[in-house]
């Protein structure tokens, strides 16, 4: 006897053969997406030419290649700096054999550490519980500034004391807590570095030398910035652009309802890069609506123009 389906049994069928074509197309677009770094120009008045930042790459086996040629775009387009905002690892490494890529930059390279490279806020919950830490607890003022409270028994300083020690032989500045006065093609820039904040272990030097040179605030998570009133810019990292964002996600970015990516606050400049890194899932990289990021600050005009074209 032959069954005949009713109407409403068509309509769960048709709707289910469509997820199931959907499902795989939406895969392979993230995965596109995830592999495909887009470059961002800001023109700023005063800083120097050609500084390149990047963020999040969090290097492994599966995103190896797409580190290496990023690498090669960031050559291309002759920085006169590589400034690297944290995340330099996964988590959970045995090894940092994998960082030797950064070696490969044709441009003297600075960088701060991010909560990846201390394991700290990646284990279960602990990421939204460090979050809530940041807003109820820590202190981002200029005056009192204090994120020591955010250090936990899952912290592993000595995991990011092995780690500098291998990005620095790989020719990776990493500036704890630290600034630097640089020389950029006969411009100067002054580069404050600030050690990762969920880690508990951001904290402003004391010793900042007054100039007029542009100056740069780094540190790995946005919401762990303060209004530093001589910084001309801060560069921060960590969100991936929220990695999935749909348009109601952007919308909250655009409105300043959340912090994401692109500039955002309302007193210091600050620039929230999306990254490099992307969500691994069954072995493959996704993202989406979040493409991987590098920002070129002032690019020469030969680089402009070849942007441009």
């Amino acid at each position: 006897m032959i069954r005949r389906l009713k109407k409403i049994d068509y309509e769960r069928y048709t709707v289910f053969i469509l997820v199931l074509a959907i499902i795989p197309g939406s895969f392979g677009y993230m995965s596109w997406e995830a592999e495909n770094v887009e470059i961002t120009v800001l023109i700023i008045e005063g800083a120097p030419e050609s500084i390149v930042f990047i963020a999040d790459p969090h290097l492994q086996e599966g995103n190896i290649e797409f580190i290496r040629e990023s690498v090669g775009i960031i050559n291309s387009l002759n920085p006169s700096v590589v400034l690297i905002g944290g995340d330099f690892v996964n988590g959970e490494e045995t090894d940092f054999n994998l960082q030797e890529v950064w070696s490969e930059i044709d441009a003297p390279v600075y960088a701060v550490m991010g909560n990846h490279d201390y394991e700290s806020g990646i284990h279960g919950l602990n990421g939204q519980v460090k979050m809530l830490e940041v807003a109820r607890k820590a202190n981002t003022t200029v005056e009192g500034y204090d994120m020591s409270m955010l250090t936990d028994e899952k912290t592993n300083i000595e995991f990011g004391n092995r780690l500098e020690q291998k990005l620095e032989e790989c020719g990776v500045n990493v500036l704890r807590n630290e600034c630097e006065i640089l020389d950029l093609n006969g411009e100067e820039l002054l580069l404050v570095c600030l050690d990762d904040g969920w880690a508990g272990l951001a904290d402003p030097p004391e010793d900042i030398p007054e100039t007029d040179a542009f100056t740069i605030y780094m540190i790995h998570e946005p919401e762990c910035r303060a209004d530093w009133p001589d910084a001309d810019l801060i560069l921060a990292g960590h969100t991936h652009g929220g990695q999935f964002a749909p348009p109601f996600i952007q919308a909250l970015n655009e409105n300043g309802v959340v912090e994401l990516s692109g500039y955002v606050g309302e007193s210091v400049p600050t620039y929230i890069t999306r990254g490099l890194g992307s969500s691994h899932l069954f072995g493959i990289e996704l993202r989406y609506q979040s493409t991987p990021e590098i920002v070129i600050i002032n690019p020469a005009d030969s680089t402009n123009e070849r942007l441009k074209a």
